[in-house]
C-alpha cells in the first residue's frame, strides 16, 4: 500500500477526531489513554490548535500517514525537539484496520528522510513491552535498544514497562 505524510493542517481537525474516536479502544490496548476529555470534540480541537502552534515555532512536528486518496491511516511525530541537543522525541499509531500492513515501517522511514533538513540529528522512542509490533518497527528502521524501565506502569489490567530506542540520523 502507498503512503504519504502530509503535515498536520487545522483543516485536518475534524476527520484527525473521528479516526481517534474510531481507533480508541484500539489504541488503549497499547498505549496510555489520552484521556476522556480527549474524545470530546471541543477539547479535541482545543488541542488540535495547540499542536499546531508548536509545530509553527518548530517544536514539533505532526503529520498524518495518508493512503493514495488521502484517507487517514495514522499519524507520526516528532515532539519535544530540543534544538541545543538536535534530539527529537517520536511516536506514531496506526489504525486497527491498517495494523500489521508495514505501514508504520514506511511512515518511520519516510519521516527520517523529511528530518534530513531540519537539524533534528538524534532520535529517541519509547513503547511498552507488550507492543512487539512497535518494537519490531523501531529496529527495521535502525533504532538501537537502549533500555527497559524498572518501574512498572498500569494499562488495563496489566504491568508493563517501557522500552527506550534511540537512532542517530
Amino acid at each position: 500500500m502507498g503512503i504519504s505524510l502530509e503535515k498536520l493542517r487545522s483543516a485536518d481537525g475534524e476527520t484527525l477526531f473521528e479516526f481517534e474516536v474510531k481507533n480508541r479502544k484500539y489504541f488503549e490496548r497499547m498505549v496510555p489513554s489520552r484521556g476522556g476529555d480527549y474524545y470530546t470534540f471541543e477539547t479535541f480541537k482545543l488541542r488540535h490548535h495547540l499542536l499546531l502552534e508548536e509545530q509553527a515555532k518548530g517544536e514539533s512536528y505532526y503529520y498524518l500517514i495518508k493512503d493514495h486518496s488521502g484517507l487517514i491511516l495514522g499519524r507520526i511525530n516528532v515532539v519535544d525537539i530540543d534544538k541545543e541537543r538536535k534530539l527529537g522525541y517520536i511516536g506514531y499509531r496506526v489504525g486497527e484496520e491498517y495494523a500489521g500492513k508495514g505501514i508504520a515501517k514506511k511512515a518511520l522511514k519516510i519521516l527520517i528522510e523529511l528530518l534530513a533538513d531540519t537539524g533534528v540529528e538524534h532520535l529517541l522512542a519509547k513503547t511498552t513491552n507488550n507492543n512487539t509490533a512497535s518494537q519490531k518497527v523501531l529496529e527495521k528502521n535502525g533504532f538501537t535498544y537502549i533500555s527497559t524501565s524498572e518501574e512498572e506502569v498500569e494499562m488495563n489490567g496489566k504491568s508493563l514497562k517501557f522500552v527506550y530506542y534511540r537512532k542517530d540520523l
